[in-house]
């Protein structure tokens, strides 16, 4: 195996070493890819030590050199990726001794597109544990159980119950499943973009699980995490959401191969959250136009019960 780790890099000065020496640590990383995407402290000065240290790091930025997001960061990292498999890494995460212990054995079987797993929450410094535990905790980031790779794609759009998730930093893929994608990472979603990537990397590809019970990377959180900062209510979710999945909702309708049933589902999910965004007198304007609706369709025989148990 030859594996190209991505590791997009944005006011992460005090973490990228870390990360990048995580990952080294494997004999299969054949490089590390750091993009740098202009940002406001030294960490483009130390990717510059760590390229000129270590001959397996790389380093990139984008061709203006501005600052363009992680989307489009791991972009330019697929792009100039060499290696025959594609893991990624945030700049402040980092990978545990474990990461590709399933690797190694799934990809010996071609059908094998990518491998997910667990990751895992590390607390940077206490001020961040104070502020941030009550909405990580110690748990993992998992997908609940062994799913066929077939069920993946229903599962992470919300079709399975209690399917569980896996975060990108645990995900490995062979560098050929991004052939089988419409487009690698939305540019214009300035969050979110890894989930609608994975859902689409979902619906192309055959991903199996990997080692689910215990954490195969970390989640770094302090107190600059973007992430953070919208998961403490500093960034309102819902209006982040309605964009992701309005992103999911066009492709869904120009995807041939999109069964009914999901298409219809990514439209109900797309909805409730229009819904949810919306001020007190749209909301209940939407509210009644989607009842008026479900009203219609029982009439047709074709009501979903699942759809009105969303609008409340």
């Amino acid at each position: 195996m030859k594996i190209s780790v991505i590791i997009p890099v944005y006011n992460a000065e005090k973490y990228v070493t870390n990360a990048v020496e995580s990952a080294l640590q494997f004999d299969e990383v054949f490089e590390v890819i750091l993009v740098e995407d202009k940002s406001p402290d030294n960490a483009l000065e130390v990717c510059k030590a760590l390229a000129e240290k270590h001959e397996r790091v790389k380093l990139f930025q984008h061709p203006d050199k501005e600052n363009h997001g992680a989307g489009a960061s791991r972009n330019v990292g697929m792009s100039n990726a060499t290696g025959d498999f594609i893991a990624f890494l945030d700049a402040d995460d980092f990978f545990l001794p474990n990461r590709f212990d399933a690797e190694r054995e799934l990809f010996k079987n071609p059908d094998v597109d990518g491998v997910y797993g667990a990751i895992g929450v590390h607390y940077w410094c206490d001020k961040a544990k104070e502020q941030y535990f009550n909405i990580y905790q110690d748990k993992l980031t998992t997908v609940y159980n062994n799913h066929p790779a077939k069920d993946v794609f229903s599962g992470l759009i919300g079709m399975r119950g209690s399917f569980g998730l896996f975060s990108i930093d645990a995900l490995t893929i062979r560098k050929s499943a991004l052939d089988k994608m419409d487009a690698l990472m939305k540019t214009d979603l300035k969050l979110h973009q890894d989930t609608d990537f994975l859902m689409r990397l979902a619906f192309y590809n055959n991903l199996y699980p990997g080692i689910l019970n215990e954490p195969v990377a970390v989640r770094g959180v302090h107190e600059s995490n973007r992430i953070s900062q919208v998961d403490s209510g500093k960034v309102k979710p819902a209006a982040t959401r309605v964009l992701l999945w309005n992103h999911l909702q066009n492709w869904a309708e120009k995807e041939p191969e999109m069964p009914k049933e999901q298409l219809l589902h990514i439209k109900r999910i797309h909805r409730s959250f229009e819904i949810a965004n919306a001020s007190i007198p749209k909301k209940w304007m939407m509210i009644m136009k989607y009842l008026i609706k479900d009203f219609r369709s029982i009439r047709s025989g074709l009501y979903n019960i699942n759809f009105r148990k969303e609008l409340f």
